[in-house]
């Protein structure tokens, strides 16, 4: 089975669909993550860790944090930088470089990532957009945002839009009525997590989507190497 490196993990967003696309999944995080899903878990320095290990697996996700760039938060780029919201994209990207294998960095929309594709919900049936880019050193395909096909039928927590439905169930800040964890946990396939770690979750339905791109690249590679030797 091909290994997968989930750096700065989470509670498993992204592991859980890798795993659905046939990787053992190794997860990495500054914090304790008691409800990560994958097959390992190890509390350490996501960086540091791939500086070391990073060599021993097929493939590297990476998701630093995104509260640098996240639109949620009300706040500008410039005044959330003096928050100390750390800036991981490049220090990231420059070890995800030097690692030599397949890898995939994934953040929020204004992140400053390159050559990135977008995935949206609306693109696998679920009831959030979400929408989160994704850099990777492959091609890979995106299948675009399908919205006209989420109908209005949920209620809206914009005050804006009083007595109109939402089209999708917004999955941040604090829960405000009875059963909306539930309903944000079916929105983004996801039933294992706290609300805190639903929020900065990403949907599995995203990176299995990724997994299986990255999966018929390692066997072609695969091939083609065996297909070397033979001659």
């Amino acid at each position: 089975m091909k290994r997968l490196l989930d750096l700065f993990c989470g509670a498993g967003g992204a592991c859980k669909g890798y795993q659905r696309a046939g990787f053992y999944v190794v997860g990495v995080d500054i914090k304790p993550q008691p409800h990560y899903c994958g097959e390992e878990f190890h509390q350490a320095d996501a960086l540091e860790f791939c500086r070391e290990h990073g060599h021993e697996f097929d493939a590297v996700h990476a998701s630093p944090p995104c509260q640098l760039y996240s639109r949620v938060s009300g706040r500008s780029i410039k005044a959330r930088g003096k928050h100390q919201y750390p800036n991981l994209i490049a220090p990231c990207r420059r070890v995800l470089q030097k690692h030599g294998h397949l890898w995939v960095m994934e953040n929020v929309e204004g992140a400053p990532l390159r050559n990135a594709i977008i995935l949206c919900g609306s693109a696998f049936g679920l009831d959030v957009r979400r929408h989160r880019l994704f850099e990777a050193n492959v091609c890979l395909f995106s299948p675009g945002c399908l919205h006209q096909l989420q109908a209005p039928r949920f209620r809206t927590l914009d005050s804006r839009r009083k007595g109109r439905l939402a089209s999708v169930i917004g999955v941040h800040g604090h829960l405000n009525y009875a059963g909306e964890l539930e309903l944000r946990k079916r929105a983004m396939g996801i039933d294992w997590m706290t609300n805190k770690e639903l929020s900065q979750a990403i949907p599995p339905a995203y990176t299995e989507h990724i997994g299986k791109q990255l999966i018929a690249i390692l066997e072609r590679t695969h091939l083609c190497h065996a297909q070397r030797c033979e001659k």
